[in-house]
């Protein structure tokens, strides 16, 4: 289900060589391949495609267009597989990819360790009640017979037990997740950008990323403008295009009406959970403020 910029930035990757002949006229040659110093390693549906392509605006960054789940699924492979799908950078250019189910992998952290115990790891996190439906929004889209929501959030239903094994549900815990890399980085080498925040003020996000990263802040106001009909921001300037660029059809999917008494079942879960987040970063995402205003 890539979108053809994924498939045009794919055009770097080792399956590809073929017709290098053509491709090279069109893209010059130059730079080379290196390993990512940054990577964009959760969550799923929290916002990282936005995060991606807004901070592929910027001329020093360099990123896959797919996710190459190296670290996952494909670590098998060695490094210079992971390499070699890498797109061609310049010195002092910054390479970077983004995999969101690194931040739920058990390995991934000890493995990028490994490879670069200075790797930069950038989390975008969002109200885990909404990203859980958001999942599950998704996953209906692929398979509309899967069971409902409420369904599968619970264990049992009655007596109001929520399932926290359902990965829609068991991503949400952050604090979980956290741990497990916080064994091998500093909260200092993470940076948590707030998938609501990346909505409402995309340009404030951007600049905490782009300090991060250690790079000029190029990417600003100017370069969004916000998209009415999909209810969140688009860039006006992307990488090699004039065309604005808002994010794909899958994207911005009208969430089922899930039963509000689900939904209150499901804040009260992850409070906890939460609070321990803000704990653990010294950041408070306001998703517990941000329910009782409603």
């Amino acid at each position: 289900s890539s979108t053809p910029d994924e498939e045009r930035s794919r055009a770097g990757s080792p399956g590809s060589r073929g017709g290098s002949s053509l491709s090279s006229s069109t893209t010059p040659d130059y730079g080379e391949k290196r390993l990512p110093q940054a990577l964009i390693i959760g969550v799923k549906k929290g916002g990282t495609r936005a995060l991606l392509e807004a901070i592929r605006a910027h001329p020093d960054v360099r990123a896959v267009g797919t996710e190459p789940h190296f670290f996952d699924r494909n670590y098998e492979k060695g490094l210079e597989w992971y390499r070699n799908v890498m797109p061609k950078t310049l010195e002092g250019q910054i390479t970077m990819e983004k995999t969101p189910s690194y931040f739920v992998t058990n390995e991934a952290p000890r493995r990028i360790h490994s490879m670069a115990k200075d790797t930069k790891l950038i989390v975008v996190v969002r109200n885990p009640v909404t990203r859980a439906i958001s999942d599950y929004t998704q996953t209906l889209s692929k398979k509309p017979e899967i069971p409902t929501f409420e369904v599968l959030a619970f264990k049992n239903r009655t007596l109001g037990l929520i399932d926290a094994s359902w990965s829609a549900i068991r991503i949400g815990i952050y604090a979980l997740h956290l741990e497990n890399w916080l064994q091998y980085f500093p909260l200092s080498q993470i940076l948590f950008v707030s998938g609501e925040r990346l909505i409402t003020d995309p340009a404030g996000e951007m600049a905490k990323v782009q300090d991060f990263l250690g790079l000029k802040r190029i990417v600003t106001e100017k370069h969004f403008y916000f998209n009415k009909t999909k209810g969140f921001p688009c860039l006006k300037k992307p990488e090699d295009s004039s065309a604005p660029r808002c994010l794909g059809k899958s994207k911005g999917r009208t969430h089922p009406k899930i039963d509000p008494d689900v939904i209150h079942r499901l804040r009260k879960f992850y409070k906890p959970f939460n609070v321990m987040f803000y704990q653990m970063t010294g950041q408070d995402f306001q998703w517990e403020q941000e329910e009782s205003d409603k």
